[in-house]
Parts: C-alpha cells; structure tokens; sequence
C-alpha cells in the first residue's frame, strides 16, 4: 500500500516555491520508518496561527515551531482499503528560520527536522520535556531516532 500526504498552506502565508517538494520528502520518510497505509496532512502557516493552535490546544500562549495533532482514526475507502489518518503537522514558516539560525544550520536541515519530529509525535512517540539543544546529544528514542533519521536523509533537499 502507500501513504497519503497532503500538503497546504495557511491563511496570509505566501506558499513557498519548494511546497511540493514537501509531499516526495514526507513519503520517503514514513518509507525508512517503514509507515504503511496512513493520511497525513502538513500545513505551513504563520506565527499569528501556530499562537493560536498552541494556546488552545496546549494552553501555552505562544508561537512555536511545529505541532502534532495525532487523530489515529482509520476508515475504509471505496476500495475496500483500510487507511489510518495520522493527523496533522502545523509548522511555521516564520519560526523556522530563526530555528535554523539557533541551530546554526540552514533551512533546508531544520525544515527536514521539523518533519521528521512532527511525523514521529503523529506515530505515538513522546520526548517528554526533552529537547535538541545545540551542541547536546538527544537521549530519549524518539528524539535519537529522529536524529539517527535525519544523518541518513541528509542528502535530501526540500528547500533548495
């Protein structure tokens, strides 16, 4: 079977020229993490919007870099095919270049991170209160397996 990935973008936010390289990217991962027959969909939106998903859905009043919202529902197309909905990734457009920038990384790595971390939250890992921090090795699975996914995926370009 495959995957469904739907890729958007939100209210007041130009959509990027690399948009569609976004959908072959999130496929090829949910593919090396051996993700079969799930929807998806990623939506890039600005600080304003992300605020907002945040406070109401985390009670934290302010923008972050991307969130998960992980459905786990499943239903059966036309076909007779059994699909899972995922859920959806919010990421913003505005934070991610200054991501990039704390990470001393280009846009390009920490666009790939924010995926990959988004996809894995979306497949029940948690990282409890730890985080990458630059220069710190994560410690947790879900946090090792993202990096572990992104050293393999480097020579992957979304943004070009």
């Amino acid at each position: 079977m495959a995957n469904t990935v739907l890729v958007s973008v939100g209210e007041n936010v130009s959509g990027p020229a690399w948009i569609g390289n976004v959908e072959p990217f999130v496929q090829s991962v949910m593919k090396k993490f051996g993700i079969d027959g799930e929807e998806i969909s990623v939506l890039f939106c600005d600080d304003a919007f992300i605020r907002t998903l945040n406070r109401e859905y985390r009670n934290i009043d302010s923008p972050t870099d991307v969130l998960s919202f992980e459905n786990g529902e499943t239903y059966e197309d036309g076909e007779g095919t059994t699909w899972k909905c995922a859920g959806d990734i919010a990421v913003s457009l505005e934070t991610l270049p200054k991501n990039a920038a704390y990470f001393m990384t280009d846009e390009n790595s920490e666009l790939k991170r924010l995926l990959v971390h988004g996809l894995l939250h979306l497949n029940g890992y948690d990282h409890g209160e730890e985080h990458i921090e630059a220069g710190r090795a994560p410690v947790c699975d879900m946090l090792v397996k993202q990096e572990k996914a992104l050293a393999e995926l480097s020579g992957e370009i979304i943004i070009r």
